[in-house]
């Protein structure tokens, strides 16, 4: 495995691995459907419980307003890419098995919030349509669809629709009851969500993104699929149709208008989502980390010297750190900030996933060897009395901590004195706004 990385980070060219070449196409209508891509979809390489990976396409093109109509994957390889450069989504003609059965179900055992277990089946025979929405608390591009499902909901609930979350995570964090809850909560998520540690209903429903969204009609059958963030008239629209024929009545309910986000006009492209732990740095399509201290072994502390030159879509450190699983950590407690991680990117908006243990811990962020600027903050940076940008990290969630006024290329620097600072991962949008 070192060798491939020490030959990986030797060529100039970034190790992408498309959906197609990654993965076996799932083996379901799912995808077997005219008119269906996987061109906006991180296809998962494998079926494994243990790991949930994504990438983030560095293209950018003019076919879709988004940034990515983005998804992510579960994959042992991390084998794919999570912003892509247009959505997945067909009208589909998969039917429900003989006696009314649904088209696929929900598999029992997993914990509910906001809802008493529900059966798919249970639903339809209400003449109810439901929608299912695999999702991860942490996930950008699920967090970017939330806004319409809630509108959704509030919309159709007492019309017929019943939206059911089914939390698949992509970290170990993400599994904990009381981390998913605090992440409903302020996300002001009122509908139903099961949890899918072990990716059981993943799995019933050969699926292979993060988001995806099924539509089951009141007859059982599957009526629409949607894969990553965009194509939402499209979606509501086919909402609306499944309900009208279901028998509920939508006078005075108006279809919405917003298709998709508003994107920077000024972004060319956006960096792909970067990982710290070595479970995707040691796969195909990893290679995040720049240094080749990195690739001597998994789950080993060493001193990195920031004296290289960087490389676009890698991340350098300089300091004591040890490279985990799923993060990479700061391994000493310092007094002066003087480690740091570094990262070259291209994007208008900068996330970083963290899982904080103990005690919160100060996170200062640098811009282009500086402190931010309030015009360039994330919604979660604070600022101190000498003018240093900073987070707080107290919760195991994502941080927004980069919102520039236009995309642009700058360097990113990342410090803590905490020897309890992990990087989970770091995600870039192109959006006028969010992020």
């Amino acid at each position: 495995m070192a060798r491939f990385a020490v030959l990986a980070l030797s060529t100039v060219a970034l190790l992408v691995v498309a959906c197609s070449d990654a993965a076996p196409p799932a083996t379901t209508e799912a995808t077997a459907v005219a008119g269906s891509t996987e061109s906006g979809a991180a296809a998962a390489s494998t079926e494994s419980d243990a790991a949930a990976a994504s990438t983030e396409s560095e293209a950018v093109t003019a076919s879709t307003e988004s940034d990515a109509a983005a998804t992510s994957t579960e994959s042992d390889a991390a084998a794919a890419s999570r912003e892509s450069d247009a959505v997945a989504a067909s009208t589909v003609v998969a039917r429900g098995g003989p006696g009314g059965e649904p088209w696929r179900e929900l598999v029992p055992g997993g914990s509910w919030i906001n809802s008493e277990p529900l059966t798919i089946a249970g639903l339809i025979a209400e003449r109810r349509v439901v929608l299912i929405d695999f999702w991860t608390y942490t996930c950008v591009n699920c967090i970017r669809t939330l806004p319409y499902l809630r509108e959704w909901h509030e919309k159709y609930a007492e019309r017929g629709l019943t939206i059911i979350g089914v939390h698949t995570p992509e970290f170990d964090f993400e599994k904990i009851r009381d981390n998913v809850v605090a992440a409903i909560a302020e996300r002001g998520i009122d509908y139903a969500v099961v949890q899918d540690n072990d990716y059981r209903t993943w799995r019933a429903f050969s699926n292979r993104f993060w988001p995806a969204k099924y539509l089951i009609g009141a007859d059982g059958s599957l009526r629409y699929q949607h894969f990553g963030e965009g194509n939402y008239v499209k979606t509501e629209q086919e909402i609306r149709a499944a309900l009208t024929e279901a028998g509920w009545d939508l006078s005075g309910i108006a279809l919405g208008t917003v298709d998709s986000q508003r994107r920077d006009p000024a972004a060319v492209r956006s960096t792909r989502e970067l990982y710290g732990g070595y479970e995707r740095n040691y796969a195909q399509s990893g290679v995040y980390a720049g240094q080749i201290e990195y690739y001597d072994g998994p789950d080993r502390s060493f001193w990195y010297s920031d004296d290289v030159e960087h490389m676009y879509g890698r991340w350098y450190l300089q300091g004591q750190w040890l490279n985990a699983a799923e993060a990479i950590v700061h391994d000493r407690v310092t007094v002066n900030f003087e480690d740091y991680l570094a990262l070259t990117f291209e994007a208008r908006s900068v996330n970083v996933v963290l899982d904080p243990p103990g005690l919160p811990f100060d996170v200062r962020v640098e811009i282009d060897g500086r402190p931010l600027t309030v015009d360039e903050a994330g919604a979660d940076i604070r600022f101190d009395a000498d003018g240093n940008s900073f987070f707080r990290a107290d919760q195991a969630r994502l941080y927004a901590i980069v919102e520039l006024p236009a995309s642009g290329e700058h360097e990113l620097k990342l410090r803590s004195n905490s020897d309890r600072f992990g990087v989970f991962a770091f995600t870039f949008g192109v959006y006028i706004e969010g992020p």
